[in-house]
C-alpha cells in the first residue's frame, strides 16, 4: 500500500541517471506510482541503489513498435512523466510531446537535461560542474585559488531534480484545473540560475563582490566559515546576527577588541587567523559541548559515517536503515500524510506484468508484448 501526499498520483519514469532517478525516488517516497520504463537487459536491483528506491520496473525493448506502443498506452494513463535524453530523442522513438500530448491532453511532460531543450548548446553533453560554471555559482564556491565542485548537489539535484518535480506538480495541478497538459524544459543551468538569485541581487545591491572568499556567505567573513580542531576535525561556525554573533565571543572566551568590528572587511583576514587559533585549541567534541544546540549558529563537520549518528538526526529519524543501506528517510515531512520509502529499488523487469496489469493492460496485451519479444519479465 502507497503513502504519501502524493498517493494516486500517476508517473512514467523513462530510466536515466543523476537528477531524472532523484526526481522519481522524491516523488515515489511522497507516495506517487511511480512505474520505470527500463531498457531491456539492463541491471539493477542494488540494495545501494538509494536514488531508485520506490518504483517498478518494466523492461522494454524501445526499438520495438510494440514496446513504443506500450509505453504510449502507459502514458495514456499517467499524470505526468520523466525524460532525461537529449532533446530529440524522445522524438526519434515515436514518444516525443506532440504525440503523447496528443492522445493525453492531461499529461504534463517533464523534460530533464542539462542545457535545455533549445540554446546553442543544446545538444552537448555535460554534467553538473558544466551547468553551474555558466551561472556564477561555480565561480562563486571554492577557495582563493580555484573554484570546488560543490559535490554534484547544486546542478543536478538542486537545479535539476528539485526544479522538475517542483514543475511536474505544478504542470500537474494546472491540469486538473484546466484539463489541458503541458510540456516542462527543466535544464539544470536554468535552475542552478534560478538557485543564484539572492546572489544576483546581493551583487545589484553593490553588497557582492565578484571574487571568492571576499563575501560574507563565501567564508570571507570570520564569523560564517569552517575551522580545524585540535583533532583534526572541523566546525562550521555562522554567527552572522549581532546577538549571535555575541554569543559566539562569549562562549570561545574572546575579548580582543578588534572582534568588536564585525562588518569591518578589511580586518577580516586577520580576525580570521585569531579565530581559527582559538578554534585549534579544543578538539570538536569539546566545541560541540559548548556551542552545540545555542544560537553561536554552530553544527560539527560531521562524515557519512558519523552524520546519521548524531542525536539530532537520531531524534528525528532522518536517516534509514534499508536492506543494510543507511539512507536519507523521505522528505519533508506531513502530518496527516506522511511519506515512506515504498520499496527497494527494483530489478530491471521485476514488474513488467504486474505493473503494466494495474495499468490498465488486459493479460492478452502483457501476452502479446511477451511473444513479440518487446517486454522482458
Amino acid at each position: 500500500m502507497r503513502q504519501g501526499p502524493l498517493t494516486g498520483l500517476k508517473i512514467v519514469e523513462f530510466a536515466g541517471i543523476g537528477p531524472g532517478p532523484f526526481c522519481g525516488m522524491l516523488l515515489s517516497d511522497l507516495g506517487a506510482d511511480v512505474v520505470r520504463v527500463d531498457r531491456k537487459g539492463g541491471r539493477g536491483g542494488a540494495a545501494f541503489s538509494v536514488t531508485e528506491r520506490g518504483r517498478r520496473s518494466v523492461a522494454l525493448d524501445l526499438k520495438s513498435p510494440e514496446a513504443v506502443e506500450a509505453c504510449l498506452k502507459l502514458m495514456d494513463a499517467a499524470d505526468g512523466i520523466i525524460e532525461g535524453f537529449r532533446p530529440g530523442v524522445m522524438e526519434r522513438l515515436g514518444l516525443g510531446p506532440d504525440v503523447v500530448l496528443a492522445r493525453n491532453p492531461k499529461l504534463v511532460y517533464g523534460r530533464m537535461t542539462g542545457w535545455g531543450q533549445t540554446g546553442p548548446w543544446a545538444q552537448a553533453a555535460g554534467h553538473d560542474m558544466n551547468y553551474i560554471a555558466i551561472t556564477g555559482a561555480l565561480h562563486a564556491i571554492g577557495t582563493d585559488d580555484k573554484p570546488v565542485p560543490p559535490l554534484n548537489l547544486v546542478g543536478d539535484f538542486g537545479g535539476g531534480a528539485l526544479y522538475l518535480a517542483f514543475g511536474l506538480m505544478a504542470g500537474i495541478i494546472q491540469a486538473r484545473e484546466t484539463g489541458k497538459g503541458q510540456v516542462v524544459d527543466c535544464a539544470m543551468s536554468d535552475g542552478a540560475a534560478s538557485l543564484m538569485a539572492m546572489f544576483y541581487g546581493m551583487k545589484g545591491a553593490g553588497v557582492w563582490k565578484d571574487e571568492r572568499r571576499t563575501n560574507m556567505l563565501d567564508g570571507g567573513a570570520h564569523f560564517y566559515d569552517t575551522y580545524q580542531c585540535s583533532d583534526g576535525k572541523w566546525v562550521s561556525i555562522g554567527s552572522i546576527e549581532p546577538q549571535f554573533y555575541a554569543l559566539l565571543l562569549e562562549k570561545t572566551g574572546i575579548n580582543d577588541p578588534d572582534f568588536q568590528r564585525q562588518h569591518d572587511r578589511a580586518i577580516w583576514p586577520d580576525l580570521h587567523d585569531k579565530l581559527a587559533h582559538v578554534i585549534a585549541q579544543k578538539t570538536q567534541a569539546e566545541w560541540t559541548q559548548i556551542m552545540g544546540g545555542t544560537d553561536v549558529c554552530f553544527a560539527p563537520i560531521l562524515n557519512l559515517e558519523d552524520a546519521p549518528k548524531h542525536p539530532h538526526n537520531v531524534a528525528r529519524e532522518t536517516f534509514v536503515e534499508v536492506a543494510g543501506v543507511v539512507q536519507p528517510a523521505p522528505a519533508p515531512r506531513f502530518s496527516v500524510t506522511p511519506g515512506k520509502i515504498q520499496g527497494p529499488p527494483p530489478a530491471i523487469g521485476a514488474h513488467s506484468k504486474t505493473a503494466l496489469a494495474d495499468w490498465g493492460f488486459s493479460e492478452a496485451e502483457i501476452g502479446a508484448l511477451e511473444s513479440s519479444g518487446a517486454l522482458a519479465s
